[in-house]
């Protein structure tokens, strides 16, 4: 049965606590309106407005956020509602933290204002993209009954390793922009928003007022009291640890905003189909992989594509259009018409893992992660050369340039709220100021799947040092492609097993002050820097290229502070530096 899409009707929802909360509903409408129906929600739990009230006369997408959930969903069956997380929006109330454990709490009452509603067949379902997600995996987290699958897309499950300190280096860039974005937002500043493209449109006129507030003095007040809101470079700086307490509050810390923290509270019947890309910022496709491998227990899906941040673009060099093609709202609504429906869909019947092979261009699907277990081991060799034997023993020096960076074209800009569309177009020659290592051509051609590892066996002139390592296909034409990379602080460099409530299959590290240990300057350690994972196909013909660096300033801070460490790099013998790739080889082609 086919629905329509009507205006919404918008109010206040007052949490136990007096914050009122303002929240848009649509319910699908019927063509035949004697035909009284209940249905399955899905939730939206959005700090970045679930609707802009448009200036007399304007046009445009009112709802940038979430628009084509609602236009999709709607006409399928589905009762959407958007709510704006406390201090956000026409929402009263004042943010204290980034993903507040204040708004997991607000989620529970929510979902209890929904399954009370005369429209609700008493089921909820959570989705969206980076924040949303992450709220979708709170919701769950509250235990609440009604909620039977959550979809995350490209959203953290710790917000630390995953968003703003991978490696345990802080991403300063980010930490910037987003702070500005959030001012322009939660102040209602449209002089900072016009800006950023998703929020320029000249028509929008602050947040959508609810139908009870005609004139706007409610979401004036709200406003106000978002002038109190948390600043983002403030905050973010507290957590140089990862699970250590504020100063002014002990047990609050990095796990406090991080899903992985109270997974555990989620009912094992809840299904999660996690997303994510290969570009994807610096470790959200970590957290789609950790989220599908800690809850084992929950039905699982996870599906990782060709795609940045919330999947708005493909990222392949071989693309064939600019946005993706890949019909991923027809994904979620099988997922949702499964789990919530309880329809046939055959999503039963397939393999739980479905991810995308760069460069071949084509879908893969896998029982388990990772997909390829086979490791190739290329080894450090003189000459700035890859061989597939260690050589006798030797060393190269490297000198930290804190000048060195990676261009706008990353995978780090779209996580800050910048409408990136080319990705690592500007790669041809960056290498060339790095310590790199090229193989010989490659006799056939070979498929990457998982998690590539760098393991070094280096020293460093000063007591810490940022690792920066990438992995460049090049081809026969010498046409350099950037294919990931890996970053860790060496303070964090202890490996610890993975804990049962955050599951790993590259190395852990617990980036906790009581494993942080400075480097003795002169003296040989090793460090294992796992890449990001990525599934691409290497031609015949074409080199792999290892390359390190000490810095990354269009992103990351110096480490340490004004003091350019020279890192020394053993090869050969029994310290041999080698990198290890999950790599299939291709029998046969060419």
């Amino acid at each position: 049965m086919s629905f329509q899409l009507a205006a919404p009707y918008s109010q206040y929802v007052t949490m136990r606590g007096g914050c009122r909360l303002a929240v848009d509903v649509y319910i699908p409408q019927s063509a035949t309106t004697a035909v009284e129906n209940t249905f399955p929600t899905l939730v939206f739990f959005t700090p970045y407005y679930r609707r802009f009230k448009l200036r007399p006369g304007g046009v445009g997408e009112a709802n940038p956020n979430t628009g084509k959930f609602r236009d999709f969903f709607v006409p399928r069956g589905y009762a959407v509602v958007v709510v704006d997380v406390r201090g956000t929006g026409a929402s009263f109330g004042t943010r204290d933290a980034f993903r507040s454990p204040r708004e997991r709490d607000d989620s529970r009452e929510i979902a209890d204002w929904i399954v009370a509603q005369p429209w609700s067949d008493g089921t909820i379902g959570a989705t969206g993209i980076s924040y949303l997600g992450a709220a979708a995996d709170f919701l769950a987290s509250t235990g609440h009954r009604a909620v039977k699958a959550i979809a995350p897309i490209s959203s953290v499950w710790d917000t630390y390793a995953d968003n703003y300190f991978p490696g345990g280096i802080q991403l300063k860039s980010l930490t910037r922009i987003y702070d500005e974005l959030m001012i322009g937002l939660d102040h209602d500043r449209r002089d900072i928003l016009k800006q950023f493209s998703y929020f320029s449109n000249p028509d929008f006129e602050g947040p959508q007022p609810v139908d009870g507030d005609p004139e706007g003095a409610l979401v004036t007040a709200a406003i106000k009291e978002h002038l109190n809101n948390f600043r983002q470079t403030d905050f973010m700086a507290e957590f140089r640890f990862r699970e250590e307490g504020l100063p002014y509050d002990p047990e609050f810390t990095s796990a406090s905003i991080s899903p992985y923290s109270v997974a555990h509270e989620m009912h094992p019947d809840v299904a999660i189909l996690s997303v994510s890309g290969w570009l994807d910022g610096a470790g959200y496709m970590n957290g789609a992989i950790s989220r599908y491998l800690t809850k084992k227990d929950n039905p699982r899906h996870l599906l990782l594509g060709p795609w940045d941040h919330g999947a708005r673009i493909d990222v392949s060099p071989w693309r064939r259009a600019i946005e993706p093609d890949f019909p991923l709202l027809g994904e979620l609504l099988r997922f949702f018409d499964t789990y919530l429906m309880g329809l046939d869909t055959g999503l039963h019947e397939e393999a739980p893992i479905h991810y995308f092979a760069v460069h071949a261009e084509q879908w893969r699907v896998a029982e388990s992660w990772p997909p390829i277990t086979a490791q190739q081991s290329f080894f450090l060799a003189s000459d700035g050369r890859l061989a597939k034997i260690a050589s006798s023993a030797g060393e190269d020096r490297y000198q930290v340039d804190f000048t060195l960076g990676t261009g706008t074209e990353t995978r780090y800009e779209r996580i800050a709220g910048i409408d990136s569309r080319q990705y690592y177009a500007d790669w041809q020659g960056r290498t060339e100021k790095m310590l790199s290592y090229t193989s010989e051509p490659l006799e056939t051609a070979g498929e990457l799947a998982g998690h590539g590892l760098v393991d070094l066996w280096l020293s460093s002139s000063e007591r810490d040092a940022a690792l920066f390592v990438y992995l460049t296909e090049v081809e026969a034409d010498g046409s350099e492609r950037y294919v990931t990379e890996g970053l860790l602080r060496a303070l964090h460099r202890k490996e610890r097993g993975a804990p049962e409530t955050y599951r790993t299959t590259w190395p852990f590290r617990s980036f906790t002050r009581a494993d942080a240990a400075p480097l003795d300057p002169g003296v040989i350690e090793r460090i294992r820097i796992p890449l990001l994972p990525v599934a691409w196909r290497f031609s015949a013909g074409s080199r792999i290229r290892l390359s390190i660096a000490g810095a990354d300033d269009d992103h990351c801070g110096q480490v340490p502070h004004g003091r350019p460490p020279l890192l020394k790099i053993l090869r050969g013998g029994a310290s041999a530096s080698r990198l290890e790739l999950p790599l299939q080889m291709c029998e046969g082609t060419t």
